[in-house]
């Protein structure tokens, strides 16, 4: 049986068109013309053998295949640039402060940790997960090389906004929420200890909406915030990234709840141009959010 050699720029071109949503400006990011891109695309799907893209409205959907395809392309397009990064950059040497937000604590970062090891092991880095505040403070300060922070509307000097992620109201995976609007009991909820952004958005939403609510838990970290969910002490509100298997997010409009409004992402720099360490580090971090964005976006 003859085995398919798939093309990595053709698997590129794939995974940025889908990653933009849109064919013409993979072209223009990738700097081809447009017919190319077209020419690319009948390529990998004669090679695949069956059609990857069908027709949704206007536009192009993905097939199961072309699904199942895109998954892989990622895989070995992520393989392919650590290879790449290994093998150029094999004296790349020095330290990197890296901090994050407690949510990207134990999804996001030994993920990105692993494959930067792996590239480079000469780097040392030191990695601190701390909130919204502490990750602004110290990377004004130069205390840290690089901070993934959700968005307050604060703008450092060298800052990448990413994207946006829905907030949603998290409560017990098993078993009834506890509360009901219906019920005209206020709505314990459970919380990290102020200043906290998301606290802010929820009691903001509930006072818009005429919602009685009652602080039925508070919590210095995140773990102790899904160990109350879980108990079903409270509801809380996050983002769908890193949830544990112990809670879920809820249907508002099933108990009665307000809509969230979504949270900006921004990676925030230290410095303009970054060491070389830093600057691959990065990458590495934004291809990691970028995967886990279009998971919870699906």
């Amino acid at each position: 049986m003859r085995r398919t050699n798939f093309d990595l720029d053709v698997l590129r071109t794939f995974s940025t068109g889908m990653e933009l949503g849109n064919f013409a400006k993979a072209a223009e990011r990738l700097g081809r013309s447009t017919s190319a891109v077209s020419a690319q695309l009948k390529k990998l799907e004669e090679q695949v053998g069956t059609p990857i893209f069908r027709k949704a409205g206007r536009g192009l959907a993905l097939t199961d295949a072309g699904e199942t395809m895109l998954g892989y392309a990622r895989r070995l397009l992520e393989l392919n640039d650590e290879a790449a990064a290994a093998v150029n950059s094999v004296e790349l040497e020095g330290w990197v402060r890296l901090g994050l937000q407690e949510d990207f604590g134990e999804t996001l970062l030994p993920e990105v940790l692993g494959r930067f090891a792996r590239a480079h092991p000469k780097v040392r880095i030191e990695a601190r997960v701390v909130r919204n505040a502490e990750l602004l403070e110290r990377v004004t300060s130069g205390k840290l090389d690089l901070a993934l922070a959700w968005s307050d509307g604060t703008l450092t000097a060298h800052c990448e906004r990413i994207g946006e992620v829905p907030m949603r109201w998290i409560g017990p995976s098993e078993g009834q929420p506890g509360w009901q609007a219906a019920s005209g009991e206020p709505m314990p909820l459970a919380s990290l200890e102020a200043p906290c952004l998301l606290r802010s958005a929820a009691t903001k939403a509930l006072d818009e909406a005429g919602i009685s609510w009652r602080l039925a838990f508070v919590s210095p970290s995140l773990g102790g915030l899904w160990a109350a969910a879980a108990a079903g002490l409270g509801l809380t509100i996050r983002t769908p990234i890193g949830l544990p298997a112990k809670v879920r997010p809820l249907a508002p409009e099933t108990i009665g709840l307000p809509d969230l409004p979504k949270l900006g992402l921004v990676l925030h720099r230290a410095e303009a141009e970054p060491q070389p360490a830093a600057a691959r580090l990065a990458e590495l971090v934004l291809q990691s959010v970028h995967g886990a964005l279009r998971e919870v976006l699906a």
